[in-house]
């Protein structure tokens, strides 16, 4: 199977260096490497210099999480499996990538899958907390049937790390552009409802965390909501949102309780401030223009709907 892999990149620092080197050391041979640039401006690109690679520019006004990847897809659509990874994400093991070609090999009705994501080896205990509840150590087959199990985490995926099936790719619509976040939950979603299937390889590793402040995390939440409300379908097909994060409180306070107890007062601010933005979001609809940009994560989505 043909493989192409596609990174978007802006000003992605010193970072870069063990996330090519993470690719380079991979087995499976790729097909293009392709670099969606920016407007980077700390030498990001200057890491690739050497490296066989497609190279995409464009302005940073201009950058979509949905439009930008299908662009590239679009560009360069001549592989059989499209990978995604994010310039902060440091493949772990040199088969990373080719567990997930296997997983297609393996199972002719797998449209996507997407690896298990370990925190940062300097990161702290919240952000720790946060990928060992979302990526655990087991490996998953998801369809439609697991809905009544699963609800909303039935679609739950990240482009810091998968890859699709191109037939399943465009039979899908491909990545939807102008949604503020979230287009690999929408194409996960798209393609169960048209039948395929999608995998968790918990044995395809990234390492690949943030530690955000109280205030980011509330930035990133309202984003949450704002995508979830712009995207009733989900809950509708899959099922809400609340059952998970209450699972995701109890685990996180449990884990900080475990780990480090003097965390706590900041664990219970952050998941407050996380609440909070997250029902702002829903909201959204109700609150003035000059409101969402300042208290959003992806500022720049709300300067396009002016």
């Amino acid at each position: 199977m043909k493989v192409n892999l596609y990174i978007p990149t802006l000003n992605g620092g010193s970072r870069m260096e063990e996330v090519v080197a993470g690719i380079m050391k991979q087995t499976q041979p790729l097909n293009r490497l392709v670099v969606v640039d920016s407007g980077s401006t700390d030498g990001t690109l200057g890491y690739f210099k050497g490296i066989p690679h497609d190279l995409i520019t464009l302005d940073k006004k201009d950058f979509d999480h949905g439009g930008t990847r299908h662009l590239a897809v679009t560009t360069y659509p001549d592989a059989d499996v499209f990978v995604f990874l994010t310039q902060d994400a440091i493949l772990e093991n040199a088969d990373a990538l080719e567990k997930m070609v296997s997983a297609f090999r393996s199972d002719s009705a797998l449209g996507m899958c997407y690896g298990r994501q370990l925190p940062h080896r300097d990161a702290k205990v919240l952000e720790s907390h946060s990928r060992i509840f979302n990526y655990p150590d087991k490996s998953q087959i998801r369809t439609f049937d697991d809905r009544e199990r699963l609800g909303i985490r039935t679609i739950s995926c990240s482009n810091s790390f998968a890859s699709y099936r191109s037939v399943a790719y465009f039979e899908a619509g491909g990545f939807p552009s102008d949604n503020i976040l979230g287009e690999d939950v929408l194409i996960a979603g798209q393609m169960i409802l048209k039948g395929w299937k999608m995998a968790y390889l918990a044995d395809a590793r990234v390492h690949h965390s943030h530690d955000y402040t109280i205030g980011e995390e509330f930035r990133r939440y309202f984003d949450i909501g704002v995508f979830h409300r712009d995207n009733p379908w989900i809950f509708e097909k899959f099922g809400k949102a609340g059952k998970e994060g209450f699972s995701y409180l109890k685990s996180e306070l449990a884990y900080v309780a475990r780990h480090n107890p003097l965390l706590l007062p900041k664990s219970f601010t952050s998941l407050f401030a996380k609440w909070i933005g997250y029902r702002l979001g829903l909201s959204h609809p109700s609150l003035p223009h000059s409101v969402k940009g300042p208290i959003s994560m992806h500022s720049a989505h709300w300067r396009k709907h002016l």
